[in-house]
C-alpha cells in the first residue's frame, strides 16, 4: 500500500477517502473525472477482458484521459485494485432471521461469498496483498466473526476459522471457474467431460490394473462417468471443513 494518507489510519489517500475520512475532490483534471469512475472503469474492464488487462494506462485510455491524471486519485495500480475489489464485493447481505448458530451462520457467510465471486471471477484471480482494509471489506468480515458469536473461540481462533473458510470458497470457486471455462472451449457438457475422462482413465489404467486397485474400483462403481449435481462438491467440502471447526468449538482440540 500506499503511504499513510495523513489520518493515522496508515492507508493511502483513496481508501481513506472510500472510508470518508477525506473530501473527495471536487474536480478532477477534466470536468467529471472521480475516484468513483476510474474504480467503476477499473471493474468494467477486469468483467470483459480479466484483472490481468487492468493497468492505469487501460483505465486512463477508457475515460479519455491521460494517465497522469489518475494519479490525483489513485497512487498505484495495487491500490486501485484494492478500491474494485471493495466495488464488487458490495455490502454483505442482511443475515436472515431463519439462520441460527455459529455453522449455519458460517454456511451462509461462505454461500454468500461465494456467489460474490461467481458474479465477478476475476476477483478470484486478483493478488492479495493486505488484509481487509476497505469498509466493505471488514463489514464481510464482521459479519463472519458475528457468526461465530457465543461458540467461546476466541478472536484470533475466530479470524483463523474465517480464513480457513474463507480460502475454501475462493479455491473452489477459482478451480470451478477453470473446468467451466475449459468445457466451454471444448463446447462439451459436463456429463460429456466426465464420461470422456473416465474412458480415458479406464483405458490408461486397463493395462496394469494391480497398479491401480483404488482407481479401477472406483471406475467399477460408476463414479466417475456422471457430473455432480450443481454446488453438490462445494457443499460437499464445505460441510467437511465445518466438521473440523465443529471440534475446535467443542473443545475438542
Amino acid at each position: 500500500m500506499a503511504a499513510d494518507g495523513g489520518a493515522g489510519t496508515g492507508l493511502p489517500v483513496s481508501l481513506e477517502t472510500a472510508w470518508g475520512l477525506r473530501e473527495r475532490p471536487a474536480k478532477g483534471p477534466r470536468p467529471g473525472l472521480t475516484l468513483d469512475r476510474i474504480v467503476a472503469t477499473g471493474v468494467a474492464v477486469a468483467v470483459a477482458e480479466g484483472i490481468g488487462a487492468v493497468s492505469m494506462g487501460r483505465v486512463a485510455k477508457e475515460l479519455g484521459v491521460s494517465t497522469m491524471s489518475l494519479y490525483r486519485y489513485v497512487s498505484a495500480k495495487d491500490e486501485l485494485y484494492v478500491l474494485m475489489q471493495d466495488a464488487a464485493t458490495g455490502v454483505p447481505p442482511r443475515r436472515p432471521d431463519g439462520v441460527v448458530g455459529w455453522r449455519a451462520g458460517l454456511e451462509w457467510w461462505a454461500r454468500e461469498q461465494r456467489r460474490v465471486f461467481q458474479r465477478n471471477l476475476w476477483l478470484v484471480r486478483m493478488p492479495i496483498s493486505s488484509p481487509p482494509a476497505t469498509p466493505r471489506g471488514l463489514e464481510w468480515m464482521e459479519r463472519g466473526l458475528a457468526a461465530m458469536e457465543g461458540t467461546g473461540l476466541d478472536g484470533g481462533q475466530r479470524v483463523s476459522v474465517l480464513m480457513l473458510v474463507g480460502g475454501y470458497v475462493r479455491s473452489e470457486v477459482s478451480l470451478m471457474a477453470d473446468l467451466d471455462a475449459a468445457m466451454r472451449a471444448d463446447g462439451l457438457s459436463p456429463e460429456e467431460v466426465m464420461r470422456r475422462y473416465a474412458r480415458t482413465v479406464d483405458a490408461l489404467t486397463s493395462v496394469d490394473p494391480e497398479r491401480f486397485p483404488m482407481v479401477r474400483g472406483m471406475l467399477g462403481e460408476g463414479v466417475l462417468e456422471g457430473a455432480d449435481a450443481e454446488d453438490a462438491e462445494f457443499e460437499f467440502g464445505l460441510a467437511r471443513v465445518l466438521d473440523g471447526v465443529a471440534v475446535l468449538v467443542d473443545g475438542g482440540v
